[in-house]
């Protein structure tokens, strides 16, 4: 019996935890065949792992996890550190499109015997009439960026990663706050790429929000090998209906060399659009 908990209590981080990038890469792997086949009982969950989607706890039976999907593409990340890994999805040539966003907390102890353990599944799930979603654009898209590994004497540390996707969340509520945007920078914002215009010029720049948005709520997993950072949070103000919710979303960072590369966004909304 799987139990379900707040995925705030339940994905708790260790911070001694050390984790085997070989026992992460099995998980996502795992996690990937039992999206495609629609079977969770693929994936090694530990007696009592939460599962979430879009910040609601739920049974992993009756949620997205059980459903077969047509994976065009997928991208993943490992946290060695905490344990942690994250998976973006894109299915565009399935049925039912989805974009999919993933992190998921593994057993450090199981972790180390390389039988990795799920304790935690939470996801951010977007699909049509979510934020700018449009899976087709963002399978283009994502296909066309480059996320090699990065020399070791040549990346950056947990610490410059975290604090350059901060800075750009932090900026929502004061866009006065100096980012670190490199040249070229692209964001994908569902399926809408600011890589289209002027590619090798472009910044990522963002104007300002009409009133200040404070993207609560922050999770994270770090992969310093990828230069990457994923950071579920929560985006308030967007749904027009509802501006005091916070709506389940997610940001991957890519940083090179201390700057933003790439950044990509997926937000659930309660009305087609977020009735904007």
């Amino acid at each position: 019996m799987i139990r379900f908990l707040l995925p705030g209590l339940t994905l708790a981080t260790h911070a001694a935890a050390a984790c085997s990038r070989a026992a992460l890469q099995e998980v996502t792997a795992s996690y990937i065949r039992a999206q495609t086949s629609g079977k969770p009982d693929e994936l090694h969950l530990a007696s009592n792992a939460t599962y979430a989607e879009n910040d609601k706890p739920m049974s992993i039976t009756t949620g997205v996890l059980s459903q077969a999907i047509t994976i065009d593409f997928s991208r993943s990340i490992h946290d060695t550190v905490e344990c942690a890994t994250f998976t973006e999805l894109t299915a565009a040539t399935s049925p039912h499109p989805y974009v999919i966003h993933t992190r998921m907390i593994v057993s450090p102890a199981a972790a180390a015997n390389m039988t990795p353990e799920i304790t935690a599944i939470e996801s951010v799930v977007t699909d049509q009439g979510d934020w700018i979603f449009n899976a087709t654009s963002h399978l283009y898209w994502t296909q066309q960026e480059k996320w090699d590994p990065i020399p070791e004497s040549q990346r950056d540390t947990r610490e410059t990663i975290k604090a350059a996707a901060d800075a750009y969340l932090d900026q929502w509520a004061n866009s006065t706050l100096p980012v670190p945007l490199g040249t070229p920078c692209a964001r994908l914002e569902g399926g809408i790429y600011t890589g289209q215009r002027d590619p090798a010029a472009n910044t990522c720049r963002m104007p300002a929000f009409p009133v200040p948005i404070r993207a609560g709520n922050r999770r994270y997993v770090i992969d310093e090998e990828l230069g990457a950072v994923d950071v579920f949070n929560g985006f308030p103000w967007l749904e027009a209906t509802n501006t005091d919710a916070a709506m389940p979303s997610s940001n991957l960072v890519r940083v090179e060399g201390g700057l933003i590369r790439y950044i990509h966004e997926v937000t659930v909304c309660e009305t087609t659009m977020c009735g904007r």
